[in-house]
């Protein structure tokens, strides 16, 4: 079910690739990343949809059985517990198609993402700070 194009532009355009009901998958895949962090932006990295908010923030992408979702090793890390029922990797969860898609869960380490890249962004911000006078 891999999409055979490459060079997608836009996450309307990986999507499109796929049929109906695993578009279905991702466009809600997409919503709930939106309505976790909301000022998040759209891009396509490594041919994959991702959102940027203060650096990469999460990627996902379809596979044959599976939605691929790469929250960064710390994303994994932080849910570990919750995760242990599904396949992955150090920065990477499989959530097979024979599974409900854990939504709620996806919500949550975006936004666990999300208040980490802030921290980030203000402690490099700080670092850039001092010195100055």
């Amino acid at each position: 079910m891999e999409s055979k194009q490459t060079g997608f532009r836009t996450i309307d355009e990986y999507v499109s690739q796929f049929p109906q009901e695993i578009q279905d998958i991702l466009h809600q895949v997409r919503r709930v990343i939106h309505e976790a962090a909301p000022d998040a932006k759209e891009k396509i990295s490594y041919q994959m949809p991702t959102f940027d908010f203060h650096g990469n923030l999460v990627h996902f992408a379809a596979f044959n059985s599976h939605i691929g979702f790469y929250p960064t090793p710390s994303g994994i890390e932080a849910f570990q517990g919750e995760l242990s029922a599904y396949k992955g990797a150090k920065g990477s969860v499989q959530f097979p198609f024979t599974k409900p898609i854990p939504y709620d869960l996806i919500s949550r380490i975006v936004r666990f993402r999300a208040a980490e890249n802030i921290q980030k962004a203000k402690s490099k911000g700080k670092a850039k700070g001092k010195g100055k006078k």
